[in-house]
């Protein structure tokens, strides 16, 4: 994420020539637009403000999963390279053998005819009494220093003294951390290096190359005063990606930002950033860091010490997170993902709807939208439990996923379409005659088949003339009673809805509102909304449940049936238990193609129905697995990850026993002064299929604040598994 940064500057009125738009397309003004652009600037200042050194920060393409913010890609593995400690003993014993041999021969121990050459170069008379002993001296320094200059030659290519100075340099110039991992600064300490002005960021070449200098100008005059933030910078470049698909907005575009600069095509609630953030975001590439990938040989070797981030091509396969309480599921994981959705969507980019437990307040209620307090009497808004539709069909569908979903394998059919089917015969009768469908405590009577309600029903569709509902009404009636009638079972559960707690919360559109509470639905998640839904997991435990049921089936609907799939929409449902039903599973995969995706946490795999664990693991493309895992967790993760093949190099030492009288006597003497026989060794490498994560690793190894993560993008890209610092 960029350096500090400035408040936002309060929010000014807008232009009076027309309405600015925001990143879904609407009208921002009717003014002209400049005939042609301003020229570039020939040069960029000296000094920038932090934003703008963050936004010159290379990013270069990474593999999945990594933080490419001022990322530097590792130099390849070099598959001979040598260990640090085996060159630094080979230096210092070829040193130590040079230096001895050096003074052996300096000192005459070696004899004089390494002196050879000299005296056969040099004349006589050099070394005569009277002759010119001067030059005999000098030729004879010269001549030890070649000789001494040829032995650092050959026993430091012996020692590979140069490969261990190399080494060194890097280490004292700090480049070793840098060329083996992703360089991310926390803090823009010095000024980057700027790039030409027709590439420099900070000047909006591409709005400048689409006619919209003017605009160009204002925007940059804002960034190099101060007075925007990276919010500002994703949501412009947003509307201005809009404007780039539909031409004819240009001119409102850039009137509405030289109107008012870098408040420009403002979210709807007129924020431009969030109170708090907890992560470190990157809004110009859509990345949010969750950690770093240790530099284990446990890893891949491009993703040693190399940040890790999610982002909408990861998410939009969903994700699972599994782990014990404590291990930063929420804090590292959910919260992280869930605030740069919700700056996502304050660019314009996202919808976001997280579900938690009611109390965990993981990201503040300042951060939203709109928070929704299922049981609470001070919640503005309710719960539509038919999620905005207006067909009987679809709308019993996700209900009865709700309700019953997790009893499906008890249930004829082993699925939920019975129950959907019952209510069904329901809803569309009853929406035939009142125009809306039943609230709540309406449907619990229907399903209890109390007589006046179901008599009050029949005789108002016979006098509409809707014999077509009326038959559904007769079908209901019919199978009321019947062995394997799902109807007395819906009857229960949706009394745990209605209760006086929820009075008023789980009101459908149409019904008569109650007073200062709306209902809320999915339907919504084609704007860029923020919203939270609290469930009151505390005192209704098997209520909470149903609800995140409902959402999740309402959210898989909801998401696939927009009209509008350019705003990437995620659910985010922390704590997932008793949640995933078959019919969840296959909304799930609907998603990829749908430009949505779900994040799914679990304290353990035994919340999820037995025959679901392995399809829940195979529908979704992320998966997570934290620090203190079950065995049997483990091995659900260590089988979807799958084998790879490894050289392993097998040793084996035989004794060696000879006929010939003198070896036998040199063994004896060797065993005698080593205590152990004369052996010799033999090595076989051989390749085999070896898993990635063997069950007992991810149980017993991992240690705390550490997981192991796999990442699959929307294109079908994979990452083998990844060890993971989480938080860094």
């Amino acid at each position: 994420m960029p350096p500090a940064r400035p408040a936002p500057p309060p929010p000014t009125a807008p232009p009076a020539t027309g309405d600015l738009t925001g990143a879904d397309g609407g009208a921002i003004g009717a003014h002209g637009v400049e005939t042609g652009p301003p020229p570039m600037p020939s040069s960029t200042p000296q000094s920038a403000p932090p934003l703008a050194d963050w936004l010159r920060l290379p990013r270069p393409d990474a593999l999945p999963g990594v933080w490419r913010c001022g990322y530097q890609p590792r130099p390849p593995e070099d598959p001979d390279r040598i260990p640090a400690r085996q060159l630094v003993s080979g230096a210092l014993v070829s040193f130590l053998m040079g230096w001895l041999l050096w003074s052996l021969l300096w000192n005459g121990y070696l004899g004089s005819y390494w002196k050879w050459p000299l005296l056969a170069l040099t004349p006589d008379s050099w070394r005569e009494s009277g002759g010119n002993q001067m030059l005999y001296v000098w030729s004879t320094w010269i001549y030890s220093g070649l000789v001494l200059l040829g032995l650092i030659f050959f026993f430091g290519r012996i020692g590979r003294w140069d490969e261990l100075l190399r080494r060194v340099g890097a280490l004292l110039r700090g480049d070793g951390s840098r060329s083996q991992a992703g360089v991310t600064p926390d803090h823009v300490t010095e000024p980057v290096p700027t790039a030409p002005p027709h590439l420099d960021p900070v000047e909006w070449p591409e709005l400048r190359s689409g006619g919209a200098g003017e605009a160009a100008e204002r925007l940059a005059a804002e960034l190099r005063a101060g007075r925007m933030t990276d919010v500002d910078h994703a949501r412009i470049d947003r509307a201005w990606q809009t404007v780039r698909a539909r031409p004819q907005r240009l001119p409102a575009f850039v009137d509405g930002v030289v109107s008012e600069g870098a408040g420009a095509c403002r979210h709807p609630s007129g924020a431009r950033d969030l109170p708090v953030r907890a992560a470190r975001h990157d809004l110009s590439v859509r990345q949010v860091r969750i950690g770093r990938a240790a530099d284990t040989e446990r890893n891949p070797h491009e993703y040693r010490g190399a940040g890790v981030a999610l982002d909408p091509t990861l998410l939009g396969t969903s994700a699972l997170a599994v782990g014990p309480p404590g291990t930063g599921k929420t804090t590292k994981l959910a919260r992280p993902v869930v605030e740069s959705l919700c700056l996502q969507a304050l660019a314009g980019q996202a919808a976001v709807i997280a579900v938690s437990p009611a109390g965990s307040h993981f990201v503040h209620d300042e951060s939203f939208d709109l928070v929704v307090r299922l049981g609470h009497p001070d919640s503005t808004h309710g719960l539509d439990p038919y999620g905005g539709t207006t067909d009987p069909d679809e709308a019993a569908g996700m209900l009865a996923e709700a309700l019953v979903g997790d009893l499906a394998a008890a249930l004829p059919g082993g699925d939920s379409r019975r129950a959907a089917t019952a209510l069904a015969q329901l809803i569309g009768p009853f929406a035939a005659v009142h125009r809306r469908f039943p609230a709540v405590p309406e449907l619990r009577e229907l399903l209890d088949g109390a007589p006046g309600a179901l008599d009050a029903l029949r005789e108002a569709l016979r006098a509409e003339g809707q014999s077509a509902q009326l038959r559904e009404l007769d079908a209901f009636e019919r199978q009321s009673g019947r062995a394997g009638d799902v109807a007395a079972l819906l009857a229960d559960r949706i009394a745990l809805l209605d209760r006086p707690a929820f009075a008023d919360f789980f009101l459908p559109e149409g019904s008569p509102r109650a007073e200062g509470r709306r209902p809320f639905s999915l339907r919504a998640l084609e704007h860029p909304l923020r919203v939270r839904v609290d469930l009151p997991e505390r005192g209704h435990a098997e209520a909470s449940r149903i609800l995140a049921r409902l959402v999740l089936a309402q959210f898989t609907e909801c998401a696939v049936a927009r009209a509008d799939q350019s705003l990437f929409t995620c659910l985010v449902l922390d704590d997932a238990a008793q949640t995933v039903t078959p019919q969840a599973l296959r909304g799930l995969q609907r998603l990829r193609s749908a430009h949505a995706g779900v994040l799914l946490t679990l304290r353990a795999l035994d919340d999820v129905p037995e025959p679901l664990r392995g399809p829940l693991l195979g529908a979704v493309g992320c998966r997570m697995v934290c620090a203190g895992v079950t065995p049997w967790d483990a091995e659900r993760f260590a089988e979807v990850w799958g084998t790879e093949w490894v050289q392993t190099r097998t040793v084996t030492n035989r004794q060696l026993v000879s006929d010939e009288p003198v070896t036998r006597m040199l063994h004896a003497v060797r065993r005698l002064a080593t205590g152990k026989h004369v052996t010799a060794e033999s090595v076989t490498v051989r390749s085999e299929q070896r898993e990635r994560w063997s069950a007992s690793d991810l149980a017993n190894e991992l240690q705390p604040e550490h997981a192991v993560l796999s990442f699959t993008t929307v294109r079908g890209e994979r990452t083998p598994p990844i060890l993971t610092k989480l938080g860094e």
